[in-house]
């Protein structure tokens, strides 16, 4: 144990007490009303795709374009990042979406829509590569996962609003939800720019080590570890979640479509309401095993799903998995920041590209499963993906993260909680 030394004070807990800084608080400003506008337009653009009298394939080549050119553009967002600064690319990035979207609006055929959807995923990709980027890069070791968990809580309350809305406004025209989308990332865009700090402000404040090289970073077990867990949230959270529970409750579970908007909105909720705490746990207990209880969780529950006997069933099995990815989520990032140090956008981007990747891939193999043998299959290999990151996260150091004061070595190459140091305020350590 690590006791004060005689004659020095102990310091109260006020004095010593985790405070997130105003970037973060910043960054769910922005993340929230990224969402509200995305949420507004999910519902409304395969309709609007299909009044261009498109079949279902061109509706799918449209929701898969933006992904796609996300992960086109996230390899240049560190290059771009290094060179412009977060807060600059971060400003770009929205701008684009917000003007795509916008052009979107007064598309007069399906080429353009697909076209502008795809310039979107570029602007998307350099929006969350810098957002993650200066988050983590601006946030002490020991507040890493309740930062990334108040940026997600951002993005998923401004997601159970926008759907709500996106009904509202397609009732006045369907390109009305597009104009809207545009107005908020533009708010977004501005709040970012103006409010967030400069990049040489942002390092300074993170007390940042040199930039560690990326060949070390993928070196790490902790790095490799996140990529994966992220591949495996990607392929079964959108790649497998969205695109089959929707055809479970309809054509399994027979009932009506609104069903699967209830699901998710319930499920959503008990999501943001772990964020919280599963931050906190992050940071005191651990990354790791964070990443190997909620991805053997999640897998149970994925697994589970095509079983469920009812919808009361299903929402509840959802819930689990909700409350799952809010670890999921949080516990990751967090570890790529560890792993990455301050100045870590290029090791950011191929992070956030394992999740495109999975997102892209997952549909288009759970289909096919579907298709060729059953619904259990499409889950079960989403869950076999979701165990072998559990497994291979047990490869990851025994490494608690106990400060949050700036360290005096590279955070990115030591294991945060060798130090010791206290953070309750008591003076006294293990």
């Amino acid at each position: 144990m690590t006791i004060v030394p005689p004659g020095q004070p102990v310091p109260s807990r006020a004095a010593v007490k985790p405070r997130l800084g105003r970037d973060v608080y910043v960054l769910g400003v922005v993340a929230f009303f990224v969402m509200v506008g995305f949420g507004v337009v999910v519902p409304v653009l395969p309709v609007f795709v299909r009044s261009f009298g498109v079949g279902y394939l061109e509706i799918g080549a449209v929701v898969s374009a933006f992904a796609l050119m996300r992960l086109v553009a996230s390899p240049f967002c560190g290059w771009l990042i290094n060179r412009g600064g977060e807060r600059t690319i971060l400003a770009v990035g929205i701008g684009i979406v917000a003007v795509s979207s916008a052009l979107v609006g007064v598309a007069q055929n399906y080429p353009q829509v697909l076209i502008l959807r795809g310039a979107g995923g570029i602007g998307s990709a350099m929006f969350s590569v810098s957002a993650m980027t200066l988050l983590l890069g601006t946030t002490p070791v020991a507040l890493r996962g309740r930062a990334v968990g108040f940026y997600q809580g951002g993005f998923l309350i401004g997601g159970m609003a926008g759907p709500a809305l996106g009904g509202v406004l397609s009732l006045v025209s369907l390109r009305a939800p597009f104009f809207f989308y545009a107005a908020t990332l533009t708010i977004a865009g501005l709040v970012g720019l103006f409010l967030l700090k400069a990049k040489t402000q942002a390092v300074t404040d993170a007390a940042a080590a040199p930039p560690r090289p990326f060949r070390e970073v993928l070196a790490d077990t902790r790095y490799r570890a996140a990529c994966l867990a992220n591949f495996a949230q990607g392929w079964a959270a959108l790649g497998v979640r969205s695109a089959l529970v929707p055809v479970l409750v309809v054509e399994v579970l027979h009932h009506e479509t609104v069903w699967t908007g209830i699901a998710f909105a319930v499920a959503a909720v008990a999501q943001t309401l772990t964020l919280a705490p599963a931050g906190t746990f992050v940071d005191k207990v651990g990354r790791r095993p964070a990443i190997i209880a909620s991805f053997a969780v999640g897998a149970v529950a994925m697994v589970m799903l095509p079983l469920a006997p009812g919808i009361a069933a299903l929402i509840a099995l959802l819930c689990v998995y909700g409350v799952a990815a809010a670890f999921m989520g949080t516990a990751p990032a967090a570890a790529v920041g560890d792993a990455a140090g301050s100045r870590g956008g290029h090791p950011v981007a191929v992070f956030s590209m394992f999740s495109d990747a999975g997102a892209i891939v997952g549909p288009l193999v759970a289909g096919y499963l579907v298709d060729a043998v059953s619904f259990e299959a499409a889950f079960g290999l989403a869950a076999v993906l979701m165990l072998a990151a559990s497994a291979y996260a047990l490869r990851m150091p025994r490494a608690r993260v106990t400060s949050v004061r700036a360290p005096t070595t590279n955070p990115a190459i030591i294991d945060p909680g060798e130090t010791g140091t206290d953070v309750t305020g008591s003076g006294i350590t293990d």
